[in-house]
């Protein structure tokens, strides 16, 4: 009779001390991207597709993509499963690189317009490449016990570097006219460029 009090005095605390946070949930936020949306520079309100798009990261251990070798460094389009590389759109997901919290790191990105210019043989064609520098601190946020941590962005500059042949004509935060954002989640645009 004893062991049977112990058993069932054992299994209510196993019970009792399981939470519900034990399973990370499916559609618990994760560590967002940075949002861009392109529209068209005249009339700032109408969506706009960038021809043969293609966007990169910034890094000299990357190689420039072409036909052949699509690096892994280009990146996913947030509204879709495609890569973008050389072919029409009108969004960017751009993934942040993590460092210690609460220090700033900078990073850019090649947006390059008309990559099929490049690809192809003829060397009188080229394409146009814009590069976005982003700067922000990292912030680290407790989810909870099985989701562990996720990162948010604070403190978000971004910036288009002027090399006298903009494609990009202008950019901006989404829904404010602060210099600098949080990013926290992936529900909506963060960034706008207009071209």
């Amino acid at each position: 009779m004893r062991f049977y009090k112990f058993s069932i005095l054992f299994l209510a605390l196993l019970f009792l001390g399981c939470e519900r946070d034990d399973i990370c949930a499916e559609g618990t936020p994760t560590t967002p991207r940075l949002l861009i949306e392109f529209f068209d520079a005249t009339d700032t309100d109408i969506v706009k597709n960038v021809p043969r798009l293609s966007v990169y990261a910034d890094d000299p251990s990357i190689t420039t993509p072409t036909n052949e070798n699509t690096s892994g460094a280009i990146l996913v389009e947030p509204f879709g499963t495609e890569r973008v590389f050389n072919r029409n759109s009108n969004a960017a997901g751009l993934p942040f690189l993590l460092g210690a919290e609460d220090e700033f790191i900078t990073l850019r990105y090649f947006f390059e317009k008309d990559t099929n210019l490049r690809l192809v043989d003829d060397t009188s064609t080229n394409s146009n490449i814009d590069v976005v520098e982003i700067t922000y601190k990292p912030e680290f946020v407790y989810v909870s016990r099985a989701c562990g941590f996720k990162s948010i962005v604070t403190e978000l500059e971004i910036e288009v570097i002027d090399d006298g042949d903009n494609w990009i004509q202008n950019l901006s935060f989404s829904n404010t006219i602060e210099q600098s954002i949080t990013v926290e989640n992936e529900d909506e645009t963060h960034v706008q460029i207009f071209h």
